[in-house]
């Protein structure tokens, strides 16, 4: 499966007409985000994360992914990919959703949605990794006894790589997730909405309602136990490595 999904990964890049160069060729070339129809979700010194709506008639200049990248697409719809050569890519044919991928960085490109009047637009997630591979982090003060938040019981791994591991999984209402600790900094994207309450080691109760693209992210190191108190939330969770 592992495999299977990172050969997606290169397909998925060739397919949308990538463009990886040099940073020198690129110096002048903007940061992929912000821009129009995107919103930043959160930020902080491992990850930013943003919703990215593809907007017809909206034209980007050339811009260059700084950062490594994970993501989860919730929506297709046709786009036109154009590299710095002036060369464009077709759209790729519809896909299933939601849809996994990882995108290395230097990727440089411009995107233009091709939606006719009044259908879908397409729509992801998007996390930049700010941190660089093989980040030293702070040794985990928890008990080490206790059960790593993944795997756990429902949940399917849908890609891995060196950089991140990507799980998906539904909260099914009023049945406990017992008490273990995050043990990497992880960030749900959430495809289906409910209220999920989380008790803390101290015994504090925090009901955290989600909806269809929110996103949470989970500090390492957080020690809880969880539970659906409404709804069966549906979401791709995406560890940090």
């Amino acid at each position: 499966m592992v495999a299977r999904m990172r050969q997606l990964s290169v397909m998925l890049m060739v397919a949308g007409g990538l463009t990886v160069v040099g940073p020198q060729a690129q110096e002048d070339y903007p940061h992929a985000f912000p821009r129009e129809g995107v919103t930043k979700l959160v930020d902080n010194e491992r990850v930013n994360v943003w919703e990215v709506n593809w907007i017809t008639g909206v034209k980007q200049p050339i811009h260059r992914h700084r950062h490594d990248m994970a993501g989860v697409y919730l929506r297709y719809g046709p786009i036109t990919v154009t590299r710095p050569d002036g060369a464009a890519n077709p759209p790729a044919a519809p896909f299933e959703i939601p849809r996994p991928y990882f995108q290395a960085k230097n990727v440089t490109h411009r995107e233009e949605a091709l939606n006719p009047p009044g259908t879908p637009e397409r729509l992801a997630i998007m996390v930049d990794l700010k941190y660089e591979p093989g980040a030293t982090l702070p040794t985990l003060t928890a008990d080490p006894k206790l059960p790593k938040s993944f795997p756990r019981a429902g949940a399917k791994n849908v890609l891995e790589n060196d950089r991140i591991r990507m799980w998906d999984f539904t909260w099914e209402r009023g049945k406990p997730i017992v008490q273990h600790v995050h043990d990497s900094d992880t960030i749900e994207v959430f495809l289906e909405g409910g209220v999920i309450a989380s008790t803390t080691n101290e015994g504090k109760t925090i009901q955290h309602t989600v909806a269809w693209k929110s996103a949470r992210f989970v500090p390492r190191g957080t020690v809880d136990t969880e539970v659906a108190t409404s709804g069966s939330p549906r979401a791709v969770v995406i560890e940090l490595k």
